[in-house]
Order: C-alpha cells, then sequence, then structure tokens
C-alpha cells in the first residue's frame, strides 16, 4: 500500500513538473528501471532512493510514527 502510494505520489510530480521518466533518473542519478518500478509501486527503493527524487521533485519526507492500539 505504501509503495503504490509513493509511486503515485511521484509520477503525479513529475508529470507536474514536466519531467520524462529519463530525465527524473538522470537528475536524481537513478536507475531508469528502478524509477519505472518506483512508479508503478514494485521494488522496494532504499531511503537514499526515495531521498534523492524528493531533493529533485522539491517534495518533502515526513517520518510518521503511529501508535496501533
Amino acid at each position: 500500500m505504501l509503495a503504490k502510494h509513493l509511486g503515485e505520489t511521484i509520477k503525479a510530480r513529475r508529470k507536474e513538473l514536466g519531467i520524462t521518466q529519463p530525465h527524473l533518473a538522470e537528475l536524481a542519478d537513478i536507475s531508469t528501471n528502478t524509477l519505472y518500478k518506483l512508479e508503478r509501486g514494485q521494488g522496494n527503493p532504499s531511503l537514499d532512493v526515495i531521498y534523492k527524487l524528493a531533493m529533485v521533485l522539491g517534495l518533502e519526507l515526513k517520518l510518521e510514527v503511529r501508535k496501533d492500539h
């Protein structure tokens, strides 16, 4: 569920900025294949990959601690 939401957010922001997948991958210094998978909600990206994409896309990373009752 989280991977799908993350992928949708990255894809929407990329399109909003008018950046192609190959160009975003280059700007973030990640492989195009990694970006393809991430946008489809597949794979398990490292925090480093997520951070690089967030910086290029101007997105903020937030860590939310949830307490289950």
